[in-house]
């Protein structure tokens, strides 16, 4: 299979394999007016398989969603068909409406219109509280 290389834009590296259209999702990658490419299940020496995301035009990406979804993504910044800039992601300390408190007596119940924030309570067990209750969310 070939995918052309592109001029100017992001690459989305070492996805875990089969987590491509998430993060296509969660990105809002459909609204887009360029090329995306998504290529999944390829081989990698050290993830085994890995999914790779190709966006034809350098856009503004929200990172903590990406960290959040899968912190191992490395975000390649391409100028004039080279890479010009790497990202290597982590846990976002903090999650601004990424997440939802599943608290029915959490404010954000009684209060749609409040921002859903959450903080990162423990980076081992990958353990979110939300900032107004304290309700714990364990990611994944």
């Amino acid at each position: 299979m070939n995918i052309d290389s592109i001029k100017r834009g992001i690459v989305l590296d070492h996805i875990r394999a089969g987590r491509s259209m998430e993060i296509y999702k969660y990105l809002h990658l459909d609204e887009l007016e360029c090329s995306v490419a998504i290529i999944k299940n390829v081989k990698s020496n050290a993830m085994g398989r890995k999914d790779i995301i190709k966006i034809d035009e350098d856009i503004t990406i929200d990172l903590d969603v990406l960290g959040y979804i899968d912190p191992g993504i490395t975000v390649n910044i391409i100028e004039d068909g080279r890479i010009v800039e790497k990202k290597h992601l982590e846990l976002p300390q903090r999650l601004v409406n990424v997440i939802r408190c599943k608290n029915p007596r959490c404010i954000t119940s009684a209060e749609p219109g409040l921002d859903q924030i959450f903080r990162l309570a423990d980076r081992e067990r990958q353990v979110y509280r939300c900032i107004y209750c304290d309700t714990e969310k364990k990611k994944g």
